[in-house]
């Protein structure tokens, strides 16, 4: 049935549940009345496709490359495939070790524009890597760009990939790719809809995608232009229920331009992998809050820092002016002045008080007042 319907084909989905596959290619090898959903001329051109098709020698080619044919209900099948409904893959062609329903598990999307920036490979890289240092399986689609930056971010930390092509397992596509591809079917693994041989079509890209978003529970999408076809991939995650997250970039560039409409309308902003297995991921796995680096001003209590910033930026002031400025007590501007004197933030000159100079007091971050 890989060899006769094209990959996310509703009609044959609906044939495969209504009747299964036995009959189905049955139909198409001895019935002349086509089934319900195709005229004659289509099911003429399907019946060619079945004539042509030849199952043995396609497991041959896929288990002389290490592979393997799944189908809805193995064991090893990711069930959340089937939330395709007619569009479900008829089966999985996979190459690799590892178990791909176990992967599937924790597992996220990351994809982005073909012709992207330097900005976009680092984050993809940082991306991939940070996710697979954290136990998560990075899916793409082996692309030049962002998804071939993802897959070699998680690669380079001897985590786990996945790569979805729009080919067969045995072909490498793109051919600048031929290295990247096959250490991810070494080191990962390798999957597809279509057959060992297959090369792909402008429009089996696309369909490629449904499978990418369904496979993962979320998708980030680094760099996408406004009319980028890995923005499909978000769609398609949206309309599954999955968590759709985009790195944003410089207002400026078009590259990002599709990222930032996707956030305008419904995705969630992420810079690092913490960010991302925050939202995808289970309870508790929380990404560190972010603040801004600590002065030696952040450790003052309150009245000494209300006197501090009380005092003039240039020259000297006596105790009694500042604690009117400070609204405090002359006493109090005292014990504080002299508590801020020895920790290096101010210094007497003459009958008054002045700022010391930044550098006289940045060794005394860790000092507190009592």
């Amino acid at each position: 049935m890989t060899r006769i319907a094209e990959p996310g084909d509703e009609t044959a989905g609906r044939w495969l549940r209504t009747h299964g596959a036995q009959e189905v290619v049955r139909a198409l090898h001895e019935d002349d009345e086509p089934l319900p959903g195709v005229d004659e001329q289509r099911w003429a051109v399907l019946r060619a496709r079945a004539r042509r098709a030849r199952p043995e020698a396609d497991l041959a080619a896929v288990d002389a490359v290490g592979g393997r044919f799944l189908c809805p209900g193995d064991r090893e099948w990711p069930r959340q495939l089937d939330a395709l409904g007619a569009t479900r893959p008829i089966g999985l062609w996979v190459r690799g070790a590892p178990h791909l329903r176990f992967w599937a598990l924790r597992s996220v999307a990351v994809v982005g524009a073909r012709a992207c920036t330097e900005y976009g490979v680092h984050v993809a890289a940082v991306l991939g890597a940070g996710l697979a240092e954290r136990g998560w399986t990075v899916v793409s689609g082996a692309a030049y760009g962002i998804d071939g930056a993802a897959h070699r971010g998680a690669l380079a930390t001897g985590g786990a990939t996945v790569g979805v092509l729009a080919c067969g397992v045995d072909v490498a596509y793109p051919p600048g790719h031929a290295e990247l591809i096959s250490r991810i079917g070494e080191q990962g693994l390798l999957l597809a809809e279509l057959p060992p041989g297959d090369h792909p079509l402008r429009s089996r890209f696309v369909l490629r995608n449904r499978v990418i978003a369904a496979l993962t529970r979320g998708t980030v999408v680094v760099e996408a232009a406004l009319r980028s076809g890995s923005l499909s991939t978000a769609r398609h995650a949206r309309r599954l229920g999955r968590f759709i997250m985009g790195v944003p970039g410089p207002v400026t560039s078009g590259l990002s331009a599709g990222v930032h409409e996707l956030l305008r309308q419904e995705g969630s902003v992420v810079t690092d992998a913490a960010e991302v297995i925050e939202l995808v991921g289970d309870m508790g796995e929380l990404a560190p809050p972010r603040r801004g680096p600590s002065v030696p001003r952040d450790v003052l209590p309150g009245e000494a820092a209300t006197v501090l910033d009380a005092l003039p930026a240039r020259g000297p002031v006596d105790a009694a002016q500042l604690a009117r400025t400070a609204g405090v007590t002359t006493d109090t501007a005292v014990v504080r002045l002299r508590e801020l004197c020895a920790l290096g933030f101010v210094e007497r000159q003459g009958a008054g008080w002045q700022l010391s100079k930044p550098q006289t007091h940045s060794n005394n971050v860790g000092h507190t007042i009592e």
